[in-house]
């Protein structure tokens, strides 16, 4: 077994839990609490404390241990959820992240914060000392362990309550079970009139393993519950247990098919049915009597009472010790995705049909039949066009992943603001790639930072413009042209656009006179070190932060803009490709170069007459169009053609034309990148290998775009600016 894999899955799963768990958690605060939600955090932190104990992660396990206990004792109704204990349970929920860090950078045997470490567990078991101090009903109602049964005159006795059989396996205890506390929960649906303890399983001293657990339960229990709910109770043990539950007023019969279902003896089996009430010592006889033909003899048992603490620390110790393997060497990073089945599943079936397919193409070369090694061969291109798109699929994740850490980022935020903020999120059903996903959390976090701050007012500034006090923050993901668009909105005060011009003339950004549409204006909040903040807080105003994000974003072919109107809130958009590995291409020429866009961006293609778009513009039915010449952007020599072809291409709302000399057709590009001269050249996203070898260049469309619409003002017929003749040099450098 790769223990660095496994520990790698380790952290992954973790961070999943701590997800989960902190959105409960959330949850809990907004909407109410509910045993569902309690049930998702118990269940997040004892799988978490589980699967450390697997590698003897002590730390981890012994600090889950006490937020686990916590989290037991409001399963069972003994705690109340309220604000400090959720405030609690979300910053030890942190610790545990940083804990889990700690793993996968190998430094676990390293104390993170030994400061928080004990605090938080001094608050947590603050919570635990009030209930020992001060036990609940339900509490009370488990102390029946110690308790003589309660016996009722008459028959009456033998069917008024469920009767439940529990068998516990021997590595219940291995697994971080605490056998109690699944009857504490059980009390809280109603009464354990009588509960014994079965024994029979314990080996001799000598073969007494102390990390397994050798016990069985035999429950008279009164409630109004389901048995559904009943089994519900046991849920997190299902696994390690043998569960048997039999309702009130059950025949014999019922009872008799039990005692053949469990491993003990008839004999003590029947006395503990008889002590519990479930059947009169005449019933159980009648009924082996009728099964059997004989009566079978009762011999007393001697039943063990247990307090509440059914694994001494000390065995626990011994269990944790001998479950640690520790491992010195640094962990190496290992990144993982969850795939759904069925993705896999067509993968496989394409594969699959691909080894036909080539099998039937090689038959056809062999018989020289070129026909049909055509037929084969374009059935082929289809099957691995299909396999890219099965592929490619595979690392396509929900940005969910990426707006999911922001209710707890909001939460937090709007506390130390002292505002009310409230955070609507759509669109996190949109996928995207996976590598795309882990690099736009900080972008995105710092334009959420920004807006809490600078952008959503206080209550009373809000009141005083005639809002409401609460403050609206909206997260969306949506496709749009084959890109993927993620807007961050609020409700704020807007951005000020003569504030803004004001700051950029101070700092010389800007001339006096120079026209600036608002676009260009709210574009200056990307400079670095820009900013209108008057004071500097621990969120923002120094400048730092937006310039990171425009410069995030760009790294990933993508684009950042900003909308605002001014006192009534302010979006900012990012436009992203969908994936960074493989796209469908539209293949053109220029003399003998070849270049490469994005299929999803091409609208259509026309023939641009001799006599037309002397000054970067045409006229495209009725609508005015700008328009660049890749021959002159490029500096590509050579005569153009009599009949060029115009590409119109649309990015977003922009919409623009590009003049080339040939059409060649639909191309699967696989993008690879620019060498290090060449990664900064606008114009340009990457580039491609032909099918003869040769090397095609892809064009960044929202930057021709850009080029295009400001190429339409100049009225001489030359472009504003000129792409120096790097074609031949970036080919030479890839």
């Amino acid at each position: 077994m790769n223990l660095d894999s496994a520990r790698g899955a380790l952290v992954q799963e973790g961070r999943e839990l701590l997800a989960a768990m902190e959105e409960a958690l959330l949850a809990i605060e907004d909407e109410g609490f509910t045993e569902e939600r309690i049930n998702a955090i118990f269940r997040a932190a004892h799988t978490i404390k589980g699967s450390a104990g697997l590698f003897g992660l002590e730390s981890l396990v012994s600090f889950t241990h006490v937020a686990e206990s916590l989290l037991d004792q409001v399963r069972t109704g003994e705690l109340f959820v309220e604000g400090a204990m959720l405030s609690l349970l979300l910053t030890c929920g942190d610790y545990i992240g940083s804990l889990l860090t700690a793993v996968e950078d190998g430094s676990e045997m390293q104390e993170p914060n030994a400061v928080l470490r004990a605090h938080l567990l001094e608050q947590l078991q603050e919570y635990l000392d009030r209930t020992h101090s001060d036990p609940g009903p339900e509490i009370e109602s488990f102390d029946v362990l110690e308790l003589p049964l309660e016996r009722l005159p008459g028959d009456s006795v033998s069917h008024q309550f469920w009767h439940l059989s529990l068998r516990l396996s021997a590595d219940v205890l291995r697994n971080g079970m605490d056998p109690l506390s699944f009857l504490r929960y059980l009390g809280k649906l109603g009464r354990i009139v009588h509960l014994h303890t079965v024994t029979d399983q314990l080996p001799d001293p000598a073969g007494f393993d102390a990390e397994s657990c050798y016990l069985g339960f035999e429950l008279a229990f009164e409630s109004t519950a389901t048995q559904q709910e009943i089994e519900n109770v046991f849920e997190f043990v299902r696994d390690d247990c043998q569960l048997h539950i039999l309702a009130p007023n059950s025949r014999v019969e019922e009872y008799l098919r039990l005692i053949e279902a469990l491993p003990e003896s008839p004999q003590r089996l029947g006395e503990v049915l008889v002590q519990s009430g479930a059947l009169t010592q005449a019933e159980l006889e009648r009924g082996l009597a009728r099964q059997r033909g004989e009566s079978l003899p009762v011999t007393p048992l001697d039943s063990l009472l247990l307090d509440d603490h059914l694994v001494p620390e000390p065995v626990m110790a011994v269990a944790l010790n001998k479950q640690k393997n520790v491992e010195d060497k640094r962990a190496h990073e290992q990144v993982f995705i969850k795939v759904e089945v069925g993705k896999l599943d067509q993968l496989i079936n394409l594969v699959g049909e691909l080894v036909i397919a080539g099998a039937a193409t090689n038959l056809h070369a062999l018989r020289r039949d070129m026909d049909m090694m055509e037929e084969a061969a374009q059935a082929m291109s289809v099957l691995v066009e299909s396999i890219r798109d099965a592929s490619l699929s595979l690392r396509m994740v929900a940005i969910g992943e990426v707006f999911q850490r922001f209710p707890r980022v909001v939460r937090d935020i709007s506390k130390e603001l002292g505002k009310d903020i409230q955070l609507l999120v759509t669109g996190a059903d949109t996928e995207l790639d996976k590598s795309m996903v882990e690099r736009l959390a900080d972008p995105l976090m710092h334009i959420v930072r920004n807006a809490m701050d600078h952008g959503i007012e206080t209550a009373d500034e809000r009141l005083t413009t005639g809002k409401g006090v609460s403050g609206s923050l909206r997260l969306n993901a949506y496709h749009e042209s084959g890109s993927i668009v993620i807007e961050v909105s609020d409700d704020g005060r807007g951005l000020d656009r003569q504030r803004i011009l004001a700051k950029a003339l101070q700092r010389g950004l800007v001339q006096p006179d120079q026209p600036m549409s608002d676009a260009d204006v709210y574009r200056l909040i990307f400079e670095p070190g820009f900013s209108t903040a008057e004071q500097v807080t621990n969120l923002s105003g120094r400048g730092v932060g937006m310039d990171v994000v425009r410069r995030n974003i760009e790294l990933l072919r993508g684009e950042v803009e900003v909308l605002s109107e001014f006192g009534r809130g302010t979006t900012v958009r990012i436009r992203l490709p969908l994936t960074l590995a493989i796209i469908d291409g539209f293949q053109v020429m220029v003399g003998d170069e070849h270049f490469v866009l994005p299929l999803d961006q091409v609208v259509e293609c026309v023939d641009l007459p001799p006599q037309e778009g002397r000054h970067h513009l045409i006229n495209l039915r009725g609508e005015p169009l700008p328009f660049l010449r890749l021959r002159e952007l490029f500096s590509i020599a050579g005569a153009s053609p009599g009949r060029e072809s115009l590409v119109v291409l649309q990015h977003g709302a922009h919409r623009a034309g590009l003049v080339v000399d040939h059409l060649v057709g639909e191309f699967q590009a696989v993008i690879k990148p620019l060498g290090m001269l060449f990664q900064k050249s606008r114009g340009l996203s990457g580039s491609t290998i032909l099918g003869d070898g040769r090397v095609a260049l892809i064009l960044d469309v929202a930057n021709l775009l850009q080029r295009a619409s400001a190429y339409s003002v100049d009225t001489s017929g030359r472009p504003a600016e000129v792409v120096p003749d790097v074609n031949r040099s970036v080919m030479n450098s890839i």
